[in-house]
């Protein structure tokens, strides 16, 4: 869109004079003394004298030393930000205006500015994966050469910026600016979608994806695509096999690091995601979060084929393969298959009973088993109705709870099995 152009800090100046007051300056004959000096200025003198730079100009040499001499003549229109060249500010207005007339030629995402341009040969690689900046400490590659000075930075220790609230150093200073936000609760960044905020630009990129199902970036190896770059190279890891992280107890070793720390959990115990309503604890925040739909009751996940709701992603996929027939697991002794793993159905081969009821000790081999045993034992049920109701449990239908109450709905409106 057009709007208004920029314009000299000294024009501004100049209409702020009154009717007929002269503009505070060189005089003419001093300007044509100037003039007459630089247009004598033979071209082999085109060089900076502050870093040495050579241009072919002397337009562009007087532009270029306003940079050094930190000369902002010429401000945004549209804000009071002042720049030194033209170039900056018709870069800058297109923040206000929204253009962005660069675009990539792989997943077509468009950027505002030349800068931006520039960086597109980095953008480019999130699609070929490659990664020419390689840290010369440890040999981790990156693809964009400031992900590098802030990956050096972990070696050298170095953080230059300190919050003024919590004394935190960070290595950058829009680091700083984003984590001044955390104190303040800014989100200037609002999805233009659901309209939900955030407080860096990045988050914000990665939330709406979530909406429009782009997954711009592609492993080179088996052309799946992802949202995120953390995810493609979380992915790249199951190619590559590299397993960087071992459990100090058992020795086990895991491509993240955050799954190495949740599996120390299991030999120490510790648990400290609590759900604020019941007091249940987990060892891991991803088991916290679908624990809190069975207070609240939500159901997200929707089955394409029967509309049928889940509280859980994982539960809905397990749902849709009894639609589609799919059974990915296959036991190697009986050849038999599954739509979920087969931890429960191999007991049938060892003859392993890990649960056992509290109350007679009997010991089954699935947990079902001894919830079905337990609840038969209260409500008095038949064999067939057992037997009923292990067919509906194994028929992967319904959830455990679901037996439970489908068994004892049997049981007090005396349905013949």
């Amino acid at each position: 869109r057009e709007g208004p152009q920029p314009r000299r800090i000294n024009e501004d100046k100049n209409d702020s004079l009154g009717a007929g007051e002269p503009c505070a300056g060189p005089s003419a004959e001093e300007c044509g003394k100037n003039n007459e000096a630089t247009s004598q200025m033979p071209l082999e003198n085109l060089t900076c004298s502050v870093c040495g730079d050579h241009f072919g100009k002397r337009s562009t040499l007087a532009r270029h030393l306003r940079t050094h001499r930190k000369e902002k003549l010429l401000r945004c229109p549209w804000c009071v930000k002042t720049f030194s060249l033209k170039t900056q500010v018709v870069q800058h207005m297109r923040v206000h205006t929204g253009e962005k007339p660069f675009c990539c030629s792989v997943c077509g995402k468009t950027f505002s500015n030349q800068s931006n341009m520039h960086n597109m040969a980095a953008h480019a690689r999130t699609h070929t994966g490659e990664k020419p900046f390689v840290c010369s400490v440890c040999g981790e590659a990156f693809s964009r050469k400031r992900q590098l000075g802030r990956h050096m930075s972990a070696h050298t220790g170095e953080s230059p910026f300190t919050c003024s609230v919590c004394g935190k150093t960070i290595t950058q200073k829009q680091n700083l600016v984003t984590h001044m936000r955390t104190h303040t609760g800014e989100k200037p960044f609002c999805c233009p979608i659901c309209g939900k905020t955030f407080s860096n630009k990045s988050n914000m990129s990665k939330h709406t994806r979530t909406h429009t199902g782009e997954k711009p970036f592609r492993c080179s190896l088996c052309a799946k695509t992802f949202s995120q770059t953390s995810h493609m190279a979380t992915h790249m890891k199951m190619h590559t096999g590299e397993r960087p992280f071992s459990c100090s107890v058992c020795e086990k070793r895991f491509a993240l690091k955050r799954s190495m720390v949740a599996h120390e959990r299991t030999h120490t115990g510790e648990k400290p995601f609590r759900c604020l309503i019941c007091g249940k604890a987990f060892s891991q925040k991803r088991q916290l979060a679908p624990h809190m739909k069975t207070h609240t009751g939500e159901k997200p996940f929707c089955c394409s084929f029967c509309d049928k709701t889940f509280s859980q992603k994982s539960h809905m996929a397990s749902h849709v393969k009894i639609h589609t027939g799919e059974r990915p697991h296959s036991c190697l002794l009986c050849g038999q298959t599954f739509i979920q793993n087969l931890t429960s159905h191999m007991r049938t081969h060892t003859g392993e009973k890990p649960f056992s009821c509290s109350t007679c000790g009997k010991a089954f081999s699935q947990r079902p088993h001894l919830d079905v045993g337990v609840a038969s034992s209260y409500l008095s049920v038949t064999p067939e109705l057992q037997h009923k109701t292990r067919k509906l449990r194994d028929s992967g239908l319904l959830s455990c709870a679901s037996v439970r109450r489908t068994t004892r709905k049997w049981k007090r409106k005396s349905i013949p099995p």
